[in-house]
C-alpha cells in the first residue's frame, strides 16, 4: 500500500528493473561464445539488476547473459546466500567431485545427472570493474560451473551422463549412487 506519491527526485533515483525473457533451448545465442565486458557503465548495471530480478522470478540458482539474449561475459548466481555478480569470470581452482541432478532455466522441467567439482574458485570483476575471487562449494560450485559454461556456449546437456525421468523427479531424486 502506498501512502504518499513519490517526488520526482525519488522516482529518478529508483532503479527501473525488468524481468527479461529467458531464451529457451534451440535458440542459437545459447551456443555462442560471449564477448568480454569492457565498459562498466549504467547499461551493465541495468543488465545485472534485470538478471537478478529475472533469476529471482524464475526461482533459479544462476543465470547467464546469453540466457537473456545478451552475448556478454556476465552471470549472476544466487543459491540462497545472496546474489553474486560475476563479470568476465574464470574458474581458477577446483577441488573434489559431486555427481547430481542439474537443470537449466533454458530447459524448463528437464534435469540430468552432471558431474561437477565440489569446490570451485572463480576470479571475476564486479559491476564497477574491480577484480575479486570467490569460492563456492556444493550447489554454489555447480552453479559457477554451469553459468560460466553458458558464457562459452556450452550447455549442461553436453555434460549429462543421463537425463532423469519424470518419476525420478517426482520422487525427489538428488544424487546418483556410485
Amino acid at each position: 500500500m502506498r501512502t504518499r506519491t513519490p517526488t520526482a527526485s525519488y522516482r529518478k533515483d529508483m532503479k527501473a528493473m525488468a524481468i527479461r525473457r529467458i531464451v529457451k533451448f534451440g535458440d542459437s545465442v545459447l551456443e555462442k561464445e560471449c564477448r568480454k565486458v569492457e565498459k562498466f557503465d549504467k547499461k551493465l548495471h541495468q543488465l545485472l539488476d534485470d538478471m537478478k530480478e529475472t533469476l529471482a522470478d524464475a526461482n533459479g540458482a544462476g543465470l547467464a547473459a546469453p540466457q537473456v539474449g545478451i552475448l556478454r561475459s556476465v552471470c549472476v548466481v544466487d543459491v540462497g546466500e545472496g546474489s553474486i555478480e560475476l563479470v568476465n569470470p574464470e574458474i581458477i581452482a577446483t577441488e573434489g567431485e559431486q555427481n547430481g541432478a542439474e537443470g537449466c532455466l533454458s530447459y524448463p522441467g528437464e534435469y540430468g545427472l552432471v558431474k561437477r567439482p565440489m569446490k570451485v574458485t572463480v576470479r571475476a570483476q564486479d559491476r564497477d570493474g574491480n577484480w575479486f575471487e570467490k569460492t563456492g562449494e556444493a550447489l554454489c560450485a555447480r552453479a559457477f560451473c554451469h553459468e560460466i559454461d553458458h558464457l562459452h556456449g556450452v550447455l549442461f546437456t553436453s555434460h549429462v551422463s543421463r537425463m532423469l525421468t519424470p518419476e525420478e523427479l517426482e520422487n525427489g531424486f538428488i544424487e546418483e549412487e556410485e
